[in-house]
C-alpha cells in the first residue's frame, strides 16, 4: 500500500489530511463566516491562510421575470449596497440572474466579454450592475459550448 502524503496548513488550526478530501476539508476548515444576509443573498467568508489572502463569496438568486420591476431593483439595490459594504479584497459573485448577456456591444463594455450569446432585458440590468461595481462577466469572457455556460462573475482587485 502506498503512503499518503499530508500537508498541514499554515492557519491557526493544524489539521493533516488525507488526498482525496483535502481540498473541501482545507476549504471547511478556513470558513471565517457563513450568513444569509436576504432571502435571496448568502455570503461565504473565508479566512486568510499563508500567502493566501481573504476571499468573500456572495451567492444570489435573482428574481425571475414574472417578478415585479420593483422587486428586482430592490434586489440589484441590496446585492450592490452588501457588495459595496465588504472590504475584503478578493470577491466573488455567484448567481442565478435568470438573465441573457450577449457579446459586448461597444467598447465601453469592458467588463462584458466577447463570448456571449444573446442579450434579453434582465441581462441588460444585470450588465448596468456589474458596470456600476466594476466587476467582470466571466461567463462571457471564456468561449465555451452553449450547453456549458453558467452565470457566474468576479470582481477584479
Amino acid at each position: 500500500m502506498r503512503q499518503q502524503r499530508r500537508r498541514r496548513c499554515r492557519c491557526p488550526r493544524q489539521h493533516a489530511l488525507g488526498h482525496e478530501h483535502r481540498f473541501v476539508r482545507e476549504l471547511a476548515m478556513n470558513i471565517d463566516s457563513c450568513e444569509s444576509l436576504t432571502t435571496r443573498i448568502g455570503r461565504l467568508r473565508l479566512r486568510r491562510c499563508g500567502s493566501t489572502p481573504a476571499l468573500t463569496v456572495f451567492v444570489a438568486y435573482a428574481p425571475t421575470s414574472s417578478y415585479d420591476e420593483e422587486e428586482l431593483e430592490a434586489f440589484y439595490m441590496d446585492l450592490e449596497k452588501l457588495y459595496r459594504g465588504d472590504h475584503t479584497f478578493f470577491k466573488v459573485i455567484v448567481s442565478d440572474f435568470n438573465a441573457k448577456i450577449g457579446p459586448r456591444r461597444t467598447t465601453e463594455e469592458l467588463h462584458i466579454g466577447t463570448h456571449g450569446m444573446e442579450w434579453n432585458k434582465q441581462g441588460e440590468r444585470l450588465s448596468e450592475f456589474i458596470m456600476s461595481t466594476h466587476t467582470i462577466h466571466g461567463n462571457s469572457q471564456f468561449e465555451k459550448p452553449s450547453h456549458s455556460r453558467w452565470t457566474a462573475w468576479w470582481a477584479v482587485p
